[in-house]
């Protein structure tokens, strides 16, 4: 298995864009009932990335997503939303650190919520753990609600693939899971709609959001139909494209989000949303976007009775 894989090379990118704005949108609408839930990132990554230094610095691909929409006044609301909580965690006000999903979850989640994150790659994981030993030190000398690792948020090194399994369901019955894989190996595609499969098995009524790379490879541009006829309530397909395919096929130009079991309130608000994003991230004429939403061809499995 490859882990030469670093998210820090593309922190801030169109992809992350998207991919932060839809997660934001699901987390709040988890918080609008009291009961408690899980958030499982599979692939966590390193949590806070720095844009002015390292990895993320070589290709600055930040500057066609975040950097794009920093110092505009006229955002959508969920935009808006997505920029204050990165200006959040810059308050000097200039553009240095960006923040991966596991940050964004534990901003918008609230003290009863239960945040689980894995990550395979050994300095990844060192790096997201130290980062949250450094949120929690800076929340408790502010007097803040600190991240209570250990119980509110579990770090672990390993697969989170596998690790779901033992996770599911939840004990509130509530949880929302993240796979953002690095789709380096072209086995990961399977290994995507296998482990939902079997997760949708053991908690039918969870929500699951994958991130993936629209690119010319195989494997990528058939996975959205494999996800589709995974039993569930319903599916949502959302892609944002900010330039036409380059002639070799190389660089990330599209990507999407798939969410299974998506909260009604999400597909009227990208649809609204997305042209402003193809507009303000879009780089020629073959800049655009595809949102789609429909049943399972398959009934979801009934809920299995706790013992």
């Amino acid at each position: 298995m490859s882990l030469s894989y670093r998210h820090a090379f593309h922190a801030g990118n169109h992809a992350d864009v998207l991919k932060h704005i839809v997660q934001i949108q699901l987390l709040q609408y988890m918080n609008q009932k009291d009961t408690p839930y899980m958030y499982i990132d599979t692939h966590a990554g390193a949590g806070v990335y720095a844009l002015d230094g390292g990895y993320a610095s070589k290709n600055a691909e930040y500057e066609t997503g975040i950097s794009r929409l920093w110092d505009r006044k006229d955002l959508p609301p969920a935009v808006a939303e997505y920029v204050a909580l990165i200006k959040g965690m810059n308050p000097s006000g200039k553009m240095r650190y960006y923040p991966g999903s596991p940050y964004v979850a534990d901003k918008i989640m609230r003290e009863a919520d239960r945040l689980r994150l894995f990550e395979l790659h050994p300095s990844e994981v060192r790096i997201l753990d130290e980062n949250f030993r450094k949120i929690e030190a800076h929340e408790a000398e502010q007097g803040r609600r600190t991240t209570t690792r250990g119980k509110r948020i579990i770090v672990a090194r390993g697969d989170g693939f596998m690790a779901l399994k033992a996770l599911l369901p939840p004990v509130s019955r509530r949880g929302l899971v993240l796979m953002d894989p690095p789709y380096e190996e072209k086995t990961d595609y399977k290994r995507v709609k296998d482990t939902l499969e079997e997760a949708i098995g053991r908690f039918p009524t969870g929500t699951y959001a994958v991130w993936y790379p629209f690119l010319q490879r195989m494997e990528s541009r058939q996975m959205p139909d494999k996800l589709k006829r995974l039993p569930s309530n319903g599916w949502l397909d959302v892609t944002l494209s900010v330039s036409a395919p380059s002639p070799d096929g190389f660089g990330l130009r599209s990507s999407g989000m798939f969410i299974i079991n998506p909260p009604w309130t999400l597909e009227p608000m990208l649809r609204e949303l997305m042209p402003f994003l193809v507009s303000a991230l879009g780089q020629d004429s073959g800049a655009t976007f595809t949102l789609a939403s429909g049943a399972s061809t398959m009934p979801a499995p009934k809920v299995r009775k706790a013992n």
